[in-house]
């Protein structure tokens, strides 16, 4: 068995895709019986040998899964790629005590691969997140009977029927109904008919490069030049000033003259000679 696989194992569903289906379709469907003696011997003794004939006998359910997912505009050896993964996932986690065939079990692993690739592939934008958003996603496409778009009605019924809300079930219609839109103009474009490249009208002239660096150093010098200047205060201004622009709960005059037993009018002016050598730090 193992001879007869050796040149598959060397083949990937890539350029020559027909001669990758032709040759997984070549290898045997194993038997019930065999089947479990494969699992088993995995199973319980971890013998590679085993999982390498249970992956390389449904290699031919990947290719078939996969071309159920043809209208999504992706490379089919891709998609067949990326349920391979998934079988291999699920013959790591079969347990042959259960008392099902691995294609029934392997089949939502395989699938899941294959959604979770096009979702990522399908849009720049990934266009469902949650895992309402990508039941929603693969359901709505299989649902919809035309390319119109859905009525009142007809959007309500699937609602109804995937138990989500109706504005959901709007929002990713108006998401697959959608399509990608490059910011350049296309190299081969013609710079007459470019006009409309999203390049010429969301373009943000506060966005200078220049500006914001300047605008970064200008605050990082001012913010040097102000942290200077408050260890340069003794310690009674440096608090004053804290208690009566940085505190949370700022303090009133009356509150600090108190505190520090002077006049309120004492406090007023050691703030504002406080402020004045701050601003002076700032400006020089």
């Amino acid at each position: 068995m193992t001879k007869s696989l050796q040149p598959v194992d060397q083949m990937v569903p890539g350029a020559n895709l027909a001669a990758y289906v032709q040759a997984v379709s070549s290898i045997p469907i194993l038997s019930p019986e065999r089947e479990r003696e494969l699992a088993e011997d995995l199973y319980y003794n971890g013998n590679l040998d085993a999982a390498r004939e249970l992956v390389m006998s449904h290699l031919r359910f990947v290719v078939h899964i996969a071309r159920s997912y043809s209208g999504y505009g992706l490379a089919e050896g891709d998609l067949i790629q990326e349920g391979n993964v998934g079988l291999m996932k699920a013959v790591k986690r079969f347990d042959p005590e259960k008392g099902v065939r691995l294609v029934s079990f392997a089949v939502h692993w395989i699938k899941a691969e294959m959604h979770e690739f096009i979702l990522r592939n399908w849009r720049i934008v990934k266009v469902a997140t949650t895992k309402a958003q990508r039941k929603l996603f693969f359901n709505l496409r299989s649902q919809k009977k035309s390319l119109s778009w859905l009525s009142a009605d007809e959007a309500q019924a699937v609602a109804d029927d995937l138990g989500v809300d109706v504005k959901e079930v709007q929002r990713m219609e108006g998401r697959l109904t959608s399509r990608d839109v490059a910011y350049d103009l296309p190299v081969d474009g013609d710079d007459d008919e470019g006009w409309h490249a999203p390049q010429y009208y969301l373009e943000d002239g506060n966005a200078d490069p220049a500006v914001e660096v300047e605008e970064g150093d200008w605050q990082a010098n001012s913010e040097a030049r102000l942290h200077q200047a408050l260890a340069g205060l003794d310690e009674r201004s440096r608090d004053i000033l804290a208690q009566r622009w940085l505190a949370e709960e700022k303090a009133t005059l009356h509150e600090l003259a108190d505190r520090y037993g002077v006049s309120a009018e004492r406090i007023r002016q050691l703030e504002a000679n406080a402020m004045k050598k701050l601003k002076a730090a700032i400006a020089a």
